[in-house]
């Protein structure tokens, strides 16, 4: 449980950073929180989000640009209209992952 704990505080952390009009892909959330391959405990951690306000799980997207279909505060319709609001562009129903996704620089 501990590590659980740790593992989701990582993963909240990293998300806070991602800036209005960026999104990150649920891998990319893990390996930056230090637990890279545990992508699918990303989504685990922000379906727990105890902070919606400041913790903007509405930026985290599947790698290719797609919406969660289970976007646990409103829906991928709702979690569309929110990215939109904050400049992020869609071709069709995904995220322009070329222009709108968080620049990583390699170590």
């Amino acid at each position: 449980m501990l590590r659980v704990t740790m593992m989701f505080k990582a993963f909240y952390a990293v998300v806070k950073k991602i800036p209005k009009g960026k999104v990150a892909s649920y891998g990319t959330v893990a390996s930056l929180g230090g637990f890279p391959r545990c992508s699918r405990q990303v989504g685990f951690a922000l379906h727990q989000n105890p902070d919606p306000e400041n913790i903007p799980c509405h930026r985290v997207v599947f790698k290719d640009g797609r919406l969660s279909p289970a976007f646990a505060f409103g829906g991928e319709l709702y979690q569309r209209k929110l990215l939109e609001a904050e400049g992020v562009s869609f071709i069709g129903e995904k995220v322009d992952m070329e222009k709108c996704a968080l620049k990583v620089k390699a170590k």
